[in-house]
């Protein structure tokens, strides 16, 4: 588990009942959907560390989209059809998870928001390769066959790709102007790359140097030409039809569009103007505290003044990514010293830090979370991006990793898949009713981390502000661009003016170009979450046990906020 990680422990566990009639009724409907999901995509089930069928590449041809718009047809009327008589309430999640997430598939099928991703910079099919052989253990002859006929099978899978291209572009449901340069750009930078040296060849998990050289033949027969081909897919008349506006508003039916994303991200029918006000009110809300900062430290209570003495500091920046990996790792051991004090249960699961991939830095967010794998035999990934290394300011790293890692992202999803009262669709498969939730939990423990006292200075602190003014501003440039039309240019300026360095304000914004709706999440979930815990913290007093709240918090998974706010002042009780 890694040097200065503690044992596993309990605390608050939630006890197994017996099963009525209509808990049973959903626990085979959610194994059986489960089953089939996993049977439909081998490659989520490498990214889980299931092996289900190694060997192939998911169907996204046509026909499997339907098959996958009938699946969810049927699940969610079977689940529609359980009443509540006997229905525990854990059941009752997972019953509510499959009729929300089947809906949400049905509706975004319906907008045929695939078309719309066809085109994508962040995590579109020229990403999907490098990252599969990452997680992909490729050791023994058998397995190392069978990330051979991976491979081979690519060409067929970017037929179905190339095809959503060119049916993008007939429908209009293209992606904007900056996304798709963006994407150009990137394969270019793929292209480039000596074939010995692709991140599929140098990656992968094998034996040794004759399986890379074996490796090596594949990707340039079955590999390159196809990122050529999608290339030339996209850099032809579709790259002259890119939207020019780059939000959802200026495509055919856009503002439908938005709420279809924004209900897929969140789970919630949310009003953009009303988003977009919030955010710009919370934004003011944090200036304060930021004054405050300024003051303590001789100031005046400037922020400009504040941030540029950061940003001018030259200990403030680490020098190498090796430097900023040490670091990162020191802060999860200061988590974890301290999450005791606030939790009763820790997951199993250990947590390591890599870098992002050299291929896709320039493009990356500044830090993302993979989950461990489902048996265990691999830990949780915290990723973190090194591009533009001057940039990356050391006083607003720890707040990142308390998000990413402990007690954030990692803590949260480590636990749920540890959780074993829940079916295996509400441990893997529960973003299928939105990732407010667990984005809302990432952004509570950056402030729960100045709680426990994790940062080292004053300065620190203003960077955990600076990262809760990043997300508030999510909600004003989520908004902006997808419901008011705003250009990219006013998008980078607003995040600039939060501050975000420029090299990270333009990959933000571009990202919430890319993802409409994503960026929601983390403003609308904390404040859910901290609303919950305001509640039950004044309907106990001093008999309020914050072990209880955070232990129950993420002890039964991702739950849709409204079941959140309802169902935790019935699990967390006052101290004895």
């Amino acid at each position: 588990m890694g040097a200065g990680v503690p044992e596993p422990r309990g605390g608050a566990q939630i006890v197994s009942k017996p099963l009525s009639a209509n808990d049973q009724a959903v626990k085979t409907l959610a194994d059986d959907l489960w089953k089939e999901m996993l049977a439909h995509s081998p490659i989520w089930g490498t990214f889980l560390g299931i092996e289900v069928n190694d060997g192939a590449l998911d169907d996204t041809s046509d026909a499997a989209r339907l098959r996958d718009r009938a699946m969810w047809e049927k699940y969610s009327k079977a689940a529609k059809a359980i009443g509540d008589d006997g229905l525990d309430i854990e059941w009752k999640i997972t019953r509510d998870l499959i009729s929300v997430g089947g809906s949400i598939a049905i509706e975004k099928d319906d907008h045929r928001m695939d078309l719309l991703s066809s085109v994508d910079h962040m995590d579109g099919v020229q990403t999907m390769l490098p990252q599969i052989v990452t997680f992909q253990d490729a050791k023994t002859p058998e397995k190392f066959a069978k990330l051979v006929s991976r491979l081979k099978a690519f060409p067929k899978f970017m037929d179905e790709a190339i095809a959503r291209v060119h049916e993008a572009e007939k429908r209009g449901l293209v992606a904007s102007k900056i996304s798709t340069e963006r994407l150009i750009v990137q394969l270019e930078g793929l292209m480039a790359i000596p074939t010995a040296q692709s991140p599929i060849v140098t990656a992968a998990n094998v034996a040794g140097d004759a399986e890379r050289a074996e490796l090596e033949k594949i990707v340039a027969e079955y590999v390159d030409p196809q990122i050529k081909r999608y290339y030339e897919a996209v850099s032809g008349s579709y790259r002259t039809k890119a939207r020019e506006v780059p939000g959802l508003c200026s495509a055919p039916n856009g503002a439908e569009l938005y709420k279809v994303a924004i209900r897929s991200w969140t789970g919630l029918q949310l009003d953009p103007k009303e988003l977009h006000e919030i955010g710009l009110q919370e934004w003011a809300d944090i200036q304060e505290e930021m004054k405050v900062i300024s003051t303590k430290l001789g100031f005046g209570g400037s922020i400009d003044k504040l941030r540029d003495a950061a940003e001018s500091d030259p200990t403030n920046v680490a020098a190498s990514k090796e430097a900023l990996i040490v670091r990162i790792k020191e802060d999860i051991e200061r988590g974890y010293a301290e999450a005791g004090k606030v939790f009763g249960r820790f997951p199993k699961a250990g947590c390591d830090v890599k870098a992002v991939e050299d291929f896709k830095e320039k493009d990356a967010p500044a830090a993302y979370y993979f989950s461990p794998a489902a048996d265990g035999s691999r830990p949780g990934t915290y990723y973190v991006n090194g591009y533009d290394l001057p940039s990356r300011f050391l006083h607003a790293l720890a707040p990142t990793t308390y998000h990413e890692a402990i007690p954030g992202h990692h803590f949260q999803i480590a636990l749920e898949m540890e959780l074993e009262f829940l079916p295996d669709l509400r441990k893997h498969a529960s973003h299928l009713a939105g990732n407010a939730y667990v984005e809302g939990w990432g952004l509570y423990s950056e402030r729960l981390a100045d709680e426990l006292g994790l940062y080292r200075n004053e300065m620190e602190r203003f960077g955990m502000l600076q990262g809760q003014a990043h997300r508030a501003a999510r909600l004003v440039v989520d908004t902006g661009l997808h419901a008011f039309g705003w250009d990219r240019d006013k998008g980078v300026a607003f995040m600039e003016s939060v501050g975000l360095p420029r090299t990270d304000a333009e990959i933000e914004t571009d990202r919430y170009i890319a993802w409409p709706a994503q960026a929601l999440c983390y403003k609308v979930g904390q404040r859910a979450i901290q609303r919950t815990r305001a509640a039950i913290e004044k309907r106990d007093g001093d008999k309020f046990d914050i072990k209880s709240f955070h232990d129950h918090a993420i002890g039964h998974g991702q739950i849709p906020l409204p079941v959140f706010e309802a169902e935790m002042p019935n699990w967390v009780k006052p101290k004895a």
